[in-house]
């Protein structure tokens, strides 16, 4: 090859690298700017989402973004977040992407050494929920990035140098020692474990639930923080009263113990006759049972005394008036009777209706002859009581040749 030609060839050379450095100017962005043969296909219009990582690794613009490990859009940014300590990537994904809005984002790698790229990955499929839009940004709480190769070495380096290995001889230095001769024991042990964990795992539901139950009521007394204190502060002075009489409590409690040591031995020694009284009972009950109703109406009289309940109607208020006859009389006289067509019941006599009239007698006893009449007041009423006036007439009374010394009263 002549000289000639070596010119040419780095003539030619140099044209094509300016050419280059010139396109690659010519672009924003650099080279991360210009396309990749082969790279996604992101449509006419598609969608930009920003997610936040704490780490963007080694995560370069252009890199992929799959959704099942199908290429869906590309990086086109990474940057510094406004906190100084996370990161923002910048991704454009095809528009006929269809993912929920509760996506989160991953930083992985392809293979050990290959590229880095970021898997988008549904939480839960719901057709009928909001969907991941145009302008959507992934929070840095649902974003993770995979264990790097660099981390995985160093691991294992720490283990290897002794970081970790030696702990590891001696915990299974020492497992043997334990299990020497003990093996029954172990497998029991084992198996104890397994029964507990087992009835844990069956009752779940309650422990979830008494989790809840928990929960709400550390709820409850926080929000009653204040009713609370004021209580405990309420309750010191008590409780002080109480550390000051302590003795007396003691006390009090050794005489309750006495009391009751007295109360059993009497008991003890008194239940026989006890049981004889309650036996003893039995007939006076059996015939309180047999009277019925009989005895509270015949108890009736004992509310209204002197007047039998059937005059409460003709109360009105606290008082009432009323028209009395008495006939007095001295030893003698003769006793006055009522007329003929008096037929209203006396005054004080309750009513009779429902009453039994077993075992009595209607008889009036006959007066014996010759006897001389005792001396005797008689209050006899001879009109019923009423509120006011009244204008029917007024029962007669009949005598014979009333003695000089009887005397007729009436008073209102």
């Amino acid at each position: 090859m002549t000289s000639r030609s070596l010119r040419s060839v780095a003539a030619g050379a140099v044209a094509v690298l300016l050419t280059t450095t010139a396109g690659c100017s010519a672009v924003s962005g650099g080279a991360y700017e210009m396309p990749l043969p082969g790279g996604p296909e992101l449509g006419s219009d598609p969608m930009t989402v920003t997610a936040h990582f704490k780490d963007a690794l080694d995560l370069v613009p252009q890199s992929s973004v799959k959704v099942g490990h199908v290429d869906v859009g590309q990086v086109t940014e990474i940057r510094l977040a406004e906190d100084g300590h996370s990161a923002v990537v910048e991704m454009q994904i095809n528009d006929s992407t269809d993912l929920p809005a509760a996506t989160t984002a991953r930083i992985q790698q392809t293979s050990l050494l290959g590229e880095k790229f970021i898997g988008l990955l549904p939480v839960s499929p719901d057709p009928g929920g909001p969907r991941l839009e145009d302008g959507a940004s992934i929070g840095l709480s649902t974003t993770t990035a995979a264990a790097g190769i660099e981390e995985v070495l160093g691991a294992l380096s720490l283990l290897l140098n002794g970081g970790g290995l030696g702990q590891a001889q001696r915990i299974s230095r020492e497992l043997q020692q334990l299990n020497g001769g003990r093996t029954q024991e172990i497998k029991a042990f084992i198996r104890t474990v397994e029964q507990f964990v087992g009835g844990f795992d069956a009752r779940r539901d309650d422990l979830v639930e008494a989790i809840d139950g928990i929960d709400v009521l550390t709820s409850t007394l926080a929000a009653r923080t204040d009713t609370i204190d004021k209580a405990l502060i309420e309750l010191t002075p008590a409780i002080s009263q109480l550390a000051e009489q302590r003795a007396d409590l003691i006390e009090m409690l050794a005489a309750l113990k006495k009391l009751s040591d007295v109360s059993v031995t009497t008991i003890d020694r008194s239940a026989d006759a006890m049981v004889q009284d309650l036996k003893s009972l039995e007939p006076i009950l059996d015939q309180l049972a047999r009277s019925g109703r009989n005895l509270p109406r015949s108890l009736e009289i004992l509310l209204t005394f002197p007047f039998p309940d059937s005059v409460l109607s003709a109360i009105e208020g606290d008082y009432f008036n009323t028209f009395l006859t008495l006939s007095l009389r001295t030893p003698g006289t003769t006793t006055l009777q009522p007329a003929p067509d008096a037929s209203a019941p006396p005054l004080l006599i309750p009513p009779t209706e429902g009453l039994s009239t077993e075992g009595s007698s209607t008889e009036e006893p006959s007066p014996e002859t010759g006897s001389t009449p005792e001396p005797s007041a008689e209050t006899e009423p001879t009109t019923e009581p009423t509120t006011e006036p009244s204008t029917s007439p007024t029962p007669s009374v009949e005598t014979s040749a009333p003695a000089d010394d009887e005397q007729e009263v009436t008073g209102r």
